[in-house]
């Protein structure tokens, strides 16, 4: 209740009120501190790829997250612990791929590709036979040359060379098509499953991207001639013939431009240059595609 108070003042009686009490500040409380949490990058929900779907291409790919196994058309394929994963496509495959990954939950998710077709060089001789059957003398060379190459099919190595772009170990011009094929007088050969640059004996080569040796030949095969084989890992195999000489070894680490030997033309070949093949798992693949255009051509 407000007090009146009188003030006499020449007489007259002035009355006024005393001021409210001024009440005590209302201190709000302190919110909590935020917690602030890594929850991680976002979940992938689907696939996504890079690189050409195309016939002897590679595909870099990243699965949706949580993939517990995933497989091309019901095969296998390895996969990262990021998720990246790489598929390829041989020469004369299915138009169409479908890629599955398996959820940790159990659920899948599917994607149907469609792989572009590619034309090939036919080459026409219709003067020359196809190479006769090989004799007996011949076979018996070629038989521990053969097991010596399928043994590094099932070598386990570990390298993300993959993941890296591709270089050419040479440069020059190219002799030899990816997927080229001559016919003799109707009768097809086999395809031929790499590229071919034109370079002089005692040429450099360099690897094309990091690895593992599989194979350095210690003598030249009867038709590979000196041969360098790198697991670049997840399935990627490039392969080199005919070299001159080898400098590196079976089991030796190399790096991106590292060189391994210098090309030549030993075993079967018709003059020196650099045959470069390769292959995911089991597929032929073109190395051009991978180490896209040579630079100063």
């Amino acid at each position: 209740m407000r007090s009146a108070i009188i003030v006499a003042l020449g007489g007259v009686a002035l009355a006024s009120c005393v001021p409210p009490e001024t009440p005590p500040p209302v201190i709000a409380p302190t919110p909590p501190p935020t917690i602030l949490r890594d929850v991680g990058p976002p979940k992938r929900l689907h696939f996504t790829f890079e690189g050409g779907l195309t016939r002897g291409g590679v595909v870099i790919g990243s699965a949706p997250s949580d993939t517990a196994r995933l497989t091309l058309d019901g095969r296998p394929v390895e996969i990262a612990a990021d998720g990246r994963f790489v598929i390829a496509f041989g020469r004369d495959g299915a138009p169409t791929a479908r890629v599955v990954a398996t959820l940790e939950d159990g659920r899948a998710v599917t994607e149907t590709l469609t792989i572009t077709p590619r034309t090939w060089i036919l080459e026409n001789l219709r003067s020359l036979p196809k190479t006769p059957l090989p004799s007996a003398a011949f076979e018996t060379l070629r038989e521990p040359e053969l097991a010596a190459m399928s043994a590094t099919r099932s070598m386990k190595t570990t390298s993300d060379g993959w993941r890296q772009r591709f270089q050419w170990p040479v440069t020059g011009r190219i002799s030899g098509w990816f997927g080229s094929q001559r016919i003799y007088r109707g009768e097809k050969g086999n395809f031929h499953n790499g590229v071919d640059v034109a370079v002089p004996t005692g040429t450099p080569l360099a690897a094309p991207a990091d690895g593992v040796i599989l194979l350095a030949t210690d003598r030249p095969y009867t038709i590979e001639g000196n041969m360098v084989m790198i697991a670049h890992g997840m399935g990627l195999v490039s392969t080199f013939l005919h070299l001159s000489r080898i400098q590196v070894k079976t089991g030796d680490a190399v790096r991106r431009g590292q060189i391994l030997g210098a090309t030549g033309a030993t075993g079967r070949a018709t003059g020196p240059h650099m045959h470069w093949g390769m292959r995911w798992n089991d597929e032929r693949i073109d190395p051009e595609l991978l180490a896209g255009p040579m630079a100063g051509r």
